[in-house]
């Protein structure tokens, strides 16, 4: 018992000073920061245009050129799934498939099937879905900022988004979504000088909002989009009047001290199911340094594999494929063709390469890594500024970057619910795009009433 106490004693004392310690400031962001060129500042079109995706021949027939023109491929070991990387014997398939039966014009089609559009935000031109329900004046639109991630895109949400939006006699509002593709990524443009991470991206999506206007909107984000929406619920609080992720991590002090305390008896601070999720920390710390290799070359050289990635679709492909399999149940990379025909059509996998290779895209989604982690943006600190803003955190079955509710409530004070579920990956919206859509259509109906409780004004 003694020994009990102790331990409890060494576990609670840290957690209790980390909860009573004073946050740092906000830090002092520029509103009105300028990425574009200098030279259209004073050409700025603030307008929102409509914008289509378009597959031109042109493209299609550099892209079909360069998968043919290929120098044969290394074998893979005997035996061998995706534990080295994509497996090079899957290569051949993929590759003919998108040259040969990719149906381009199809699949463009399908990608315009919601309404896009365009308008400039601080000098980039920042493409998005809009989508309304189609209601009778009777009935609350209420608008939902959709976030994606990498090497993820708006691609993730387009099963999921007719689910988010549908009409329902269970309730008396409805959902807009409005799915932009972060600066830098898909259609939008990048910056063009140092200095966008993830904290100006999100004052950039916050302007869009405004822009679009919405004063006051609910926030879903996973993957960088959970970066970003917690950002945005952190610098702008009055704004927001819910924040959903299905990716909740924090990356402050507490985010590693809380699980190395918690190793010395875990159930003494975590339920069975986290406990079996974080722990032995050997296990989680080894597939970190598996796993997470990319995430250096991203942070530290961006420019050298983004030069590859553009002038290659073959290593465009098996980079982005590799992780999608990696990341939807790292089991599956013991299986030869790593379990992506069990999570995905082709097409969709495809859909999501080609919103990085039609615009050209992958360079500067990737300088992304590199912006965030600058010493000058990690000085910010905004990960230990903790937010008021009521949120929801939905946490899949295989989802690599798990963390313990007990660590993300330092950030967000106000989560509201933990919804657990026994499947899916980090590409939920993606992989199970109904289970999805009504977690967050709870969520959303769970945040009315807590504003409503705590006098919180709604739209």
């Amino acid at each position: 018992m003694l020994r009990i106490l102790l331990i409890t004693g060494l576990a609670v004392i840290p957690v209790y000073f980390l909860y009573k310690g004073n946050p740092p400031p906000l830090p002092d962001l520029n509103l009105n920061e300028w990425w574009g060129p200098e030279e259209l500042k004073m050409l700025q079109d603030k307008s929102i245009r409509p914008f289509k995706v378009n597959f031109s021949n042109v493209m299609i027939e550099d892209l079909r050129k360069r998968l043919k023109r290929r120098r044969e491929y290394v074998p893979p070991l005997e035996g061998v799934g995706f534990e080295y990387g994509f497996n090079s014997g899957q290569t051949e398939r993929w590759l003919r498939y998108w040259a040969k039966k990719y149906p381009f014009e199809e699949r463009e089609k399908f990608l315009n099937r919601f309404q896009q559009y365009k308008t400039n935000i601080q000098g980039l031109d920042i493409h998005f879905l809009w989508v309304k329900p189609d209601i009778s004046k009777d009935v609350e639109t209420v608008p939902l900022l959709l976030l994606h991630g990498w090497p993820g895109s708006v691609r993730e949400f387009y099963e999921t988004i007719p689910h988010l939006t549908a009409v329902s006699e269970d309730r008396d509002y409805c959902i807009e979504v409005i799915a932009p593709s972060l600066a830098g990524f898909g259609f939008s443009d990048a910056a063009v000088r140092q200095g966008m991470g993830t904290a100006q991206m999100s004052v950039v999506m916050r302007n869009l909002m405004r822009r679009l206007g919405f004063e006051k909107f609910y926030v879903q984000g996973g993957d960088w989009g959970s970066i970003i929406g917690g950002h945005i619920a952190t610098l702008f609080p009055q704004d927001v009047l819910g924040f959903h992720t299905n990716m909740p991590l924090t990356s402050s002090s507490s985010s590693f001290l809380v699980p190395l305390i918690g190793a010395i008896y875990p159930s003494l601070l975590f339920k069975p199911n986290e406990v079996e999720r974080m722990y032995p920390l050997k296990d989680f710390y080894s597939m970190i340094m598996e796993e997470l290799g990319y995430f250096h070359l991203h942070a530290t050289k961006p420019d050298t594999i983004g030069i590859a990635l553009t002038d290659s679709p073959a290593g465009l492909l098996v980079y982005i494929l590799q992780i999608f399999s990696a990341w939807t149940c790292r089991e599956d990379t013991a299986r030869a063709d790593g379990g992506l025909n069990l999570h995905f059509p082709k097409e969709q996998l495809i859909d999501n390469i080609m919103l990085y290779w039609a615009p050209n895209s992958i360079n500067t989604a990737i300088r992304l890594y590199a912006e965030t982690f600058s010493k000058k943006h990690l000085e910010t600190k905004l990960d230990e500024i903790p937010t008021p803003v009521p949120t929801w955190l939905l946490q899949t079955k295989h989802e690599l970057l798990y963390q313990s509710p007990l660590v993300t409530k330092f950030k967000f004070n106000n989560i509201l619910n933990v919804t657990v579920l026994n499947e899916g990956g980090h590409f939920v919206a993606l992989e199970l795009p109904e289970v999805f859509a009504d977690d967050v259509i709870r969520a959303v109906g769970e945040f009315r009433k807590w504003n409503k409780r705590n006098e919180k004004a709604e739209l």
